[in-house]
């Protein structure tokens, strides 16, 4: 098994670039209508605001790029995270004794954690409760055929 888990992207990049362009355009209209009642400071608010959002939503991509590779191979099941920076193993243990644990039964608290000898790794967090329990499966499943190809 070689999985990859992404976040869905909240705005495509053309998205992007329509919302703060009609978002620019309400603010500059705004601007001038407070000057003209001869409140000078308020563009400089309203330009603050525009700025906070750009930001917010360029971290909010940002975070929609890191993705959570998970392999299962005869030897070992292996948990990465991909990023701009590179890639980071956050998980290795023997395929052999690894186990799978779903906690939690509420949407928010089902997680999916792999468990070796009283260690813990929470995986596919990116994935809404169904999404994940799909994955339990297949991860089980991987497992379980990982271990028996390894016993021959």
């Amino acid at each position: 098994m070689d999985a990859v888990i992404s976040r869905r992207r909240s705005l495509s990049r053309k998205g992007f670039i329509v919302l703060i362009t009609v978002l620019t355009l309400i603010n500059c209209v705004t601007a001038v209508v407070f000057v003209s009642l001869g409140a000078a400071p308020v563009p400089a608010f309203l330009a603050l605001d525009l700025v906070a959002l750009v930001v917010a939503l360029i971290a909010s991509n940002r975070a929609a790029e890191r993705k959570e590779r998970v392999q299962v191979t005869a030897a070992e099941v292996r948990v990465m995270l991909e990023t701009r920076r590179g890639v980071e193993t956050l998980w290795t243990s023997p395929t052999a004794f690894t186990q799978i644990s779903l906690n939690g039964e509420a949407e928010d608290e089902t997680d999916l954690r792999l468990v070796l000898s009283g260690r813990e790794h929470a995986v596919a967090r990116a994935l809404s409760r169904s999404e994940r329990l799909e994955f339990a499966q297949a991860l089980d499943k991987a497992i379980w055929r990982a271990r028996r190809a390894a016993a021959f």
